[in-house]
């Protein structure tokens, strides 16, 4: 996030409990398994009570997912001032998954939105909250983990953790008064996919504004562990070709993950792209082609 007060970045809880069985072909279990396979993450929070509060926010809206990477406060969730601001969502907050970066928050989840205030560069193009949680929904009827990240009160998410989410959100608030805190900015997120949750199950079709799916529901799609070990495979296989220079890498590696980001990624697909690199290794007699 951008400061104690601003609009952030989102996801969740790192293993998730097993969502609610449903009777067969009821068009609302997607929606159901969601608010268990949705977690919530706060990248390297600096206030307690920002993270109580973001706490109560998730609890508020039927979520319990709390993923803390690198908190300043290392046990944060008996911090006093989180347990007063939890108010009630003190379950939340002791359950919440400490983790030592990002990646390891994002492990096994398969689809990621980053919140952020600032326009980046890179990475994919920010759209607005109630939009970006139809693309949380179909990714939830793909049966995977899904998480929201939001970053640092003060300076919000790197480029490197945005560059590492699958989508971009940005919170459209007042241009000349735009400051909003943590914990709001969970709660206006968590609201957001609480309402497409219900109104996706409750329908028991697909959101008339949503695009068709990317992949049919019955693939599996890559994981972020997955992904990443794939674009570490393929930079080694570049820079093997000497079409990357890694003394200059220039915006290569951002312009691929935006590329990739926009397709959806399949596990197989995945699987092709890391045999591609692992036989252009290979070839060239490279270190790497096993990775």
């Amino acid at each position: 996030m951008e400061h104690p007060d601003s609009p952030a970045s989102a996801a969740g809880s790192a293993h998730p409990p097993a969502a609610r069985p449903s009777a067969p072909g009821d068009a609302r279990e997607p929606q159901r398994r969601g608010f268990t396979s949705t977690r919530f993450v706060l990248v390297e929070p600096s206030h307690p009570g920002n993270v109580g509060a973001a706490a109560r926010a998730l609890k508020t809206m039927g979520f319990s997912r709390l993923v803390l990477v690198a908190p300043r406060v290392p046990q944060v969730h008996c911090d006093p001032e989180a347990v007063a601001m939890a108010s009630g969502a003190d379950d939340v907050l002791a359950a919440a998954h400490i983790v030592p970066t990002l990646a390891d928050a994002l492990a096994g989840a398969q689809w990621s939105l980053a919140l952020t205030a600032r326009t980046r560069e890179y990475g994919p193009p920010p759209a607005a909250p109630r939009h970006a949680v139809l693309d949380a929904c179909r990714q939830v009827g793909h049966g995977g983990d899904i998480a929201l990240v939001f970053g640092n009160e003060r300076t919000g998410l790197s480029n490197d953790d945005v560059e590492r989410c699958t989508a971009l959100a940005h919170i459209p608030a007042n241009p000349a008064y735009s400051s909003l805190n943590l914990a709001q900015a969970v709660q206006v997120l968590a609201y957001e996919l609480r309402l497409a949750y219900l109104d996706g199950g409750a329908s028991g079709a697909a959101h008339p504004a949503a695009p068709a799916p990317a992949a049919n529901a019955s693939t599996p799609l890559a994981t972020s562990d997955d992904i990443e070990r794939m674009y570490v495979h393929l930079e080694n296989a570049l820079i093997a070709l000497d079409f990357l220079d890694p003394a200059n890498p220039k915006k290569l590696m951002s312009r691929l993950r935006r590329l990739f980001a926009r397709s959806g990624l399949e596990r197989e697909e995945v699987n092709i792209v890391r045999g591609i690199a692992k036989h252009i290794l290979m070839l060239k007699g490279k270190n790497g082609a096993n990775r």
